[in-house]
């Protein structure tokens, strides 16, 4: 794991903005198409709303969550709309957009026809992960009902997740997929929030599900 301390949350974002675009601009000189996998919630929007503007080959990258409440795109939980609002605009909204939320009844009927659509963009050009405060990620949550299964090496690619700490019930991608991402970072901010890496890097993934990503990323923090 490497880790970049920043000296404040506006210097975190431009640095990070322009690190993950060089990654992806590197990828499309020798590849056709790039992936971009970004998490929900509001800690990114400074980067996304820098990403959004940046010069890149927007129209050869595809873009998709982590993982997705699962509600109505227009829904003010969607992480969906925050991306729509923020990030797949200017520039960025020639980029290709895969939305979790397929409408089906439940998250368990959208798993397949999710991961064949999902599965041609893999492995993950660049995987931009979040940590809550329980050291879950993407919708990872310790306790949750399939964590066990979402963590295997042999997971689907796409999993319906619930968990106490969730709320809604979830959509996300699981640990094969995101572990095998050509690169991959962790954005953190607070205190709290690095204290909660540094108790994750002591534990197990059942217990820490972002461990199972930590050795191979570069985490961003600022105070």
């Amino acid at each position: 794991m490497e880790f970049i301390e920043y000296p404040d949350r506006e210097l975190l974002s431009l640095s990070l903005a322009d690190k993950l675009a060089s990654q992806l601009a590197q990828h499309l000189r020798s590849n056709e198409k790039a992936s971009f996998c970004v998490p929900g919630g509001t800690t990114p929007v400074p980067i996304f709303e820098t990403l959004s503007g940046t010069d890149l080959d927007w129209d050869r990258v595809t873009i998709f969550l982590g993982d997705e409440r699962w509600v109505d795109g227009e829904h003010k939980r969607s992480n969906g709309r925050l991306l729509r609002r923020h990030l797949l605009r200017d520039k960025a909204a020639a980029a290709n957009y895969i939305d979790f939320y397929t409408g089906d009844e439940s998250p368990d009927a959208a798993e397949a026809v999710l991961a064949e659509r999902l599965t041609p963009h893999f492995p993950i050009t660049v995987a931009l992960l979040g940590m809550g405060n329980d050291m879950h990620t993407a919708s990872l949550f310790p306790g949750a009902d399939r964590l066990a299964e979402g963590l295997s090496n042999d997971a689907p690619p796409v999993l319906a997740m619930r968990a106490e700490g969730a709320g809604e019930p979830r959509l996300t991608l699981t640990r094969p997929v995101l572990a095998k991402a050509i690169n991959i970072h962790v954005l953190i901010m607070g205190p709290e929030k690095r204290e909660a890496l540094e108790q994750a890097q002591k534990l197990d993934p059942i217990e820490a599900p972002i461990r199972a990503f930590l050795d191979a990323a570069t985490v961003h923090w600022a105070e």
